[in-house]
């Protein structure tokens, strides 16, 4: 029987690596289209987008490995009854339970390490890729010029160059406005020249040969300087045309960059805040008001001093819980929040259970093991389980449901679907779920 067991595992490993896999390169083709127009025309080298792309996998190995156990299931279980090994294996004594105990222990250490890797290496990954995002999205594009165009790259200055050669970086007839000192604006121009970027020095040197430099002082029309020359070196600072890496601490770190231990801080000291302004709105809806103590002297007091007090009271009592009610709203939310992250981070990784215990008895029910009839039902099955993430992780900062129900819903309706198609199954009573999914296939192919 052990030998039985280690042979299911073994026709799983393929098509869970192929599923995984694809779906990986799914999310990073989806990635790439995405930031295409951020990496593109940044003079970025293959290593820091290489870094990215690795960063950015952390997150798209979480959301794949749950689908490469329902695919793997749903082929493996699929093949077998195809091939009549599950009815060999039954006849041998062995119950379907016992078939699928082996996928399900597995499920859980996978659910194990994803837990770890959500906690752990997630939320630093997340945030490694935000600070390099920001210094990319900060990054000038690497310095050209087009031919009769002005370029405004480098502050306080604009360069008009008439003819351009791409290759040798040459410029024809080339105008510099150098706009860097208010008390003087000089004009310099030349026939032809070059420009090389030197990264070492973060400047930009210019060979400019056979012009005039014309110095003008604004509003004094008499007071010019024009000066020739032959060979004119120039260096322009080009800051922001390297990438500049950012310190780590000096970005803050968002819900998705944070460990559970963390986000559970936060939530504690939220809940504490909301105790704390419920209290206080208790405390002066129930305080009495002042005109109370001053009943004792209503013989000194007209009727008119008497409504000041009441209105000045009631003014001042409506605006206090206003307030308070801002502020219970803005902690109740932040708790919601975080909650939601929390629950996410458990939920996800707990989908590889989930996703075996229905593929296993789904691929006996279809009978059918091939990639497209497998791929399809797990497509299906994962975008059911997605919108039942977004939509409750929407719903819940809402705060129209509890954060547990929005981020575990989808991982309650597919195991209550998947106990019984399992109980059918185990119990040999699968016709009439045969017959319903393979009249749904037959519309569909």
């Amino acid at each position: 029987m052990k030998i039985t067991k280690f042979y299911i595992l073994r026709f799983h490993l393929a098509p869970f690596l192929f599923g995984t896999f694809l779906v990986v390169f799914l999310f990073l083709f989806q990635l790439l289209m995405r930031d295409l127009d951020k990496l593109v025309g940044k003079g970025l080298s293959f290593g820091v987008i290489l870094h990215l792309i690795v960063l950015n996998l952390s997150w798209m190995v979480v959301l794949a490995i749950p689908m490469g156990v329902l695919f793997s299931s749903l082929m493996t279980f699929g093949n077998l009854t195809s091939t009549f090994e599950i009815s060999a294996m039954k006849s041998g004594g062995m119950s379907f339970l016992q078939m699928i105990s082996p996928v399900l222990i597995s499920s859980m250490i996978l659910f194990g390490f994803l837990l770890w890797f959500n906690d752990r290496i997630l939320p630093e990954s997340n945030h490694q890729a935000k600070i390099l995002m920001i210094d990319i999205n900060r990054k000038k594009p690497t310095f050209s010029l087009e031919s009769g165009q002005f370029s405004t790259q480098i502050e306080n200055y604009t360069i008009l160059a008439r003819k351009v050669d791409s290759l040798s970086n040459g410029l024809s007839g080339v105008t510099i406005y150098d706009l860097s000192n208010s008390k003087q604006t000089n004009m310099i121009s030349a026939d032809s020249g070059y420009v090389v970027f030197i990264p070492q020095m973060n400047k930009l040197r210019f060979w400019l040969f056979n012009g005039e430099i014309l110095q003008v002082v604004p509003f004094e029309q008499k007071n010019y300087k024009k000066i020739n020359f032959g060979k004119l070196e120039m260096f322009l600072d080009a800051k922001g045309f390297n990438l500049e890496r950012t310190n780590e601490a000096m970005v803050s770190r968002s819900d998705r960059e944070m460990r559970i231990r963390d986000m559970q801080i936060i939530v504690d000291e939220a809940n504490k805040y909301i105790n704390d302004v419920e209290d206080n709105i208790r405390r002066n809806l129930t305080k009495p008001s002042r005109i109370l103590a001053e009943k004792n002297h209503t013989d000194t007091l007209d009727v008119g001093a008497i409504e000041d007090v009441v209105k000045r009271d009631m003014s001042y009592l409506e605006s206090l819980i206003s307030s308070e009610m801002f502020r219970l709203k803005d902690y109740e939310a932040r708790a919601r929040q975080y909650e939601v992250e929390i629950h996410k981070k458990y939920a996800i990784p707990f989908a590889c259970v989930v996703f075996a215990l229905i593929g296993c008895p789904l691929g006996i029910i279809v009978r059918r093991g091939n990639f497209g009839i497998s791929a399809a039902i797990s497509l299906g099955f994962y975008i059911f389980y997605w919108a039942c993430l977004i939509g409750g992780e929407k719903l819940a900062d809402r705060g129209y449901i509890s954060p547990f129900l929005s981020m575990w819903g989808g991982n309650i309706l597919i195991i209550l679907f998947g106990i019984i198609i399992l109980l059918k199954v185990a119990n040999e009573n699968s016709l009439i779920f045969r017959k319903f999914v393979n009249s749904i296939l037959k519309k569909s192919i």
